[in-house]
C-alpha cells in the first residue's frame, strides 16, 4: 500500500486579534492518499483556506501534528511536490503568462529549454496558448486563475491544492475548465484537493469534506 501524502492529527490554528484570538481551525484530523479526489465545502470564513495552507506547509499549526510521509520534509514540498492554486490572483506581474507557467520548473532546476517546452505544452492542452505572451494585468480574473492552475500542474506534483479554482469563472467555463483539470491528472497518482462553494464541482470528486466554524468533518 502506498504511503499517504499528508497526515494530520488534532491540527489547530489560532490567530491573535488584539487581546483575543480567532480559532481558524480546530482539532482537524485527516489523511490524503495518492490519487485522492477531495472537495472541501463550507461557508466563507469556515477555515478552508487555513487548512489548505497548512496541508501545503505554507503555514505552521498552533498545535497538533502534520506530516508528509510520501513527500518528505516540509522545506522540500513547494514548488515541486505540491502544486498550489491560491484563491486570489498570484501571478508575478513582470512576467508573461509563459514565464509564469515555466517558473516552478526553473526553480526546481529544470533546464530552461525543457521548462519552456513543458510550459508551451501545458498551455496548449489547457486551451490557453493564445495567452502566452500576455502580462497578468492584461488578463481577466478568470484567465489569471486558469493560468495559476497550469502553473500548479507544470511540475507534475504528487498533490494539487486548489483554493476556489473556479470561483471567478462562469458556470459553462468552470465546467469546461474543471473537465480539463481532471483530464490532466486522469490515470496518475496525483491527488487533488479543492475548496469550493460550487456543489456541482464538489459532486465530481470522490470525497466531500465539510467545514464550519473551523471544524472539519471528514
Amino acid at each position: 500500500m502506498s504511503e499517504p501524502l499528508v497526515v494530520t492529527a488534532h491540527l489547530s490554528k489560532l490567530y491573535n486579534r488584539g487581546s483575543s484570538s480567532v480559532k481558524a481551525l480546530v482539532d482537524a484530523t485527516c489523511t490524503i492518499s495518492p490519487g485522492a479526489r477531495i472537495a472541501i465545502v463550507g461557508p466563507s470564513g469556515s477555515g478552508k483556506s487555513t487548512l489548505l495552507h497548512l496541508l501545503a506547509g505554507l503555514d505552521t499549526p498552533t498545535c497538533g501534528e502534520i506530516s508528509w510521509p510520501a513527500l518528505g520534509l516540509r522545506e522540500t514540498l513547494l514548488p515541486g511536490k505540491i502544486g498550489y492554486v491560491f484563491q486570489s490572483p498570484s501571478l508575478l506581474a513582470p512576467l508573461t503568462v509563459l514565464e509564469n507557467v515555466e517558473l516552478p520548473l526553473l526553480l526546481t532546476g529544470t533546464p530552461p529549454e525543457e521548462a519552456r517546452r513543458a510550459a508551451l505544452e501545458i498551455l496548449l492542452r489547457m486551451d490557453l496558448i493564445n495567452l502566452s505572451d500576455k502580462l497578468p494585468d492584461e488578463l481577466s480574473g478568470g484567465q489569471c486563475q486558469r493560468i495559476a492552475v497550469a502553473r500548479a500542474l507544470i511540475t507534475r506534483p504528487a498533490l494539487i491544492l486548489a483554493d476556489e479554482p473556479t470561483g471567478q469563472l462562469d458556470h459553462p467555463t468552470a465546467w469546461h475548465f474543471f473537465n480539463i483539470l481532471l483530464d490532466m491528472i486522469e490515470g496518475t497518482a496525483t491527488a487533488l484537493v479543492i475548496s469550493t462553494h460550487d456543489q456541482v464541482v464538489a459532486r465530481r470528486m470522490q470525497e466531500i469534506w465539510s467545514m464550519k466554524h473551523g471544524i472539519l468533518e471528514v
